[in-house]
């Protein structure tokens, strides 16, 4: 892929004569007309970056926009609107849910190349990123948030030593993915991986769950069983909430810890069990120790490697990454017209603190996909209602106004405070500059 290849969409109702002007800043301008050539070309080669020119543009022109910039957001996409445009309340939600910036009409070729450079430079630092977490596209682990990214490196390492690890983190927030993480990257992964939920057995019944029993060891045992431990025999044992462990059964599972053997129930011959332990707590086990309800000597035989795994809140920028996810996870649950989130949904998720965490998402997101009955769901569908739903657009135009109001005195500066030599530099005539001067209150000491 050329290094500073662009992808033009150019529609044949937009004058931008200017593309052209592109070739001369070092870009390898591909160029097309119309949405469909454009995703054929996208399917033939790879982009970093995407310049869209659509000239007119209606609302119907944006749902169609929304649609393949969906399907392509992988591109940095930058766009070329006119002011008109800009007025329809859709073509600036395309802009804040697609674009990595925008540019208006009449075009400024200096910035317009500036901003394209910054858009390529992201896109390629994003696919760096990619490609060193590539080992870790199979697992069930989605986010690009520095808090994920933490994450999966810390899997990667800790996979590669067999020794027991200690997942702590809040209930629901991906403990147990995280388990089957490490499994599937260490040298155990084609060995069975047995999970437990030692919270959700029964207290009479955990004993002979884990470690097996004897023919006749209770009323019942007509005949011996394997326990869920001799199961992960050459994989890995998940022992979660492993905090509701009574003390003799803590007892029983640092024998294992420190033999590798069990003893099933009713049994005095010991087994050897080759099965890596990795355990998890939404508790503090530390302050269990303290309190006497958690051996210390287990403790620390656990805790060999620590590993925490963030709450939601922690990478809320993962949510919308979360959401698609799940929402083509679980396609098979949805009404045949829903196609996705509304702009105000993905808002509205984006500022929920998710005390439920991942799981909280999981069911709100199955839950909107069944009671939805329009195109796209809404936070209503998500039981979600955005707190400040005009913040992004807002942010977004009044760093466009920067932008321009800098291009402006910069531009005149060197100029000399000459208005038409200014104008010549920005690329616009001299009662647009004067109309832009007065929008940004600057007009003194100018010279015609």
């Amino acid at each position: 892929m050329d290094e500073r290849q662009l992808l033009c969409i150019r529609t044949k109702s937009s004058d931008c004569a200017w593309v052209q002007g592109l070739s001369a800043e070092g870009w390898r301008v591909q160029m097309v007309s119309d949405l469909s050539a454009a995703h054929r070309l996208l399917q033939e080669q790879s982009f970093l970056a995407g310049l869209l020119v659509p000239g007119l543009i209606e609302d119907d022109t944006c749902a169609a926009l929304d649609a393949f910039l969906r399907a392509h957001g992988s591109l940095e996409w930058v766009g070329v609107f006119s002011s008109a445009a800009l007025a329809l309340p859709a073509c600036r939600d395309l802009i804040v849910d697609h674009c990595f910036d925008h540019h208006t009409t009449p075009v400024d070729m200096a910035r317009l190349a500036s901003t394209l450079g910054h858009a390529h430079g992201h896109a390629a630092l994003r696919s760096e990123v990619l490609a060193v977490e590539a080992p870790m596209r199979e697992t069930s682990i989605v986010g690009s948030s520095t808090a994920t990214r933490e994450l999966l490196r810390q899997i990667l390492r800790v996979a590669k030593v067999d020794v027991p690890v200690l997942i702590g983190g809040e209930s629901g927030s991906g403990k147990e993915l995280t388990a089957q993480a490490i499994h599937r990257h260490s040298s155990r992964a084609n060995g069975p991986f047995v999970p437990v939920n030692c919270g959700a057995i029964q207290a009479t019944l955990i004993q002979s769950e884990l470690f097996g029993y004897t023919k006749g060891a209770f009323t019942g045992a007509v005949k011996e069983g394997r326990g869920l431990i001799e199961a992960a025999n050459g994989g890995t044992i998940f022992l979660d909430e492993i905090g509701d462990l009574t003390l003799d059964l803590q007892t029983n599972l640092l024998r294992f810890l420190q033999e590798k053997t069990i003893n099933r129930v009713g049994s005095t011959r010991s087994i050897h069990v080759d099965a890596r332990v990795i355990a998890a707590t939404h508790v503090d086990l530390e302050k269990a120790v303290a309190a006497g309800t958690f051996r210390e000597d287990l403790f620390y035989r656990l805790n060999v490697v620590p590993l925490r795994v963030p709450s939601l809140r922690e990478r809320l920028t993962d949510v919308g990454m979360l959401a698609e996810h799940f929402f083509k996870q679980f396609s098979a649950e949805k009404a045949p017209q829903l196609k996705g989130f509304s702009r105000r949904a993905m808002l509205a998720m984006s500022e929920h603190d998710w005390p439920g965490n991942v799981r909280e998402l999981i069911n709100r997101v199955r839950r909107a996909m069944v009671m939805a009955e329009g195109h796209l769901i809404s936070p209503t569908d998500l039981g979600l209602e955005p707190r400040n739903e005009s913040h992004t657009w807002d942010a977004l135009e009044e760093a466009r106004t920067r932008a321009e109001r800098g291009a402006i005195s910069v531009s005149l500066q060197q100029a000399g405070r000459n208005v038409t030599e200014a104008a010549k530099q920005l690329g616009v005539s001299r009662m647009t500059l004067y109309r832009l001067m007065a929008k940004h209150g600057i007009g003194h000491d100018l010279r015609n």
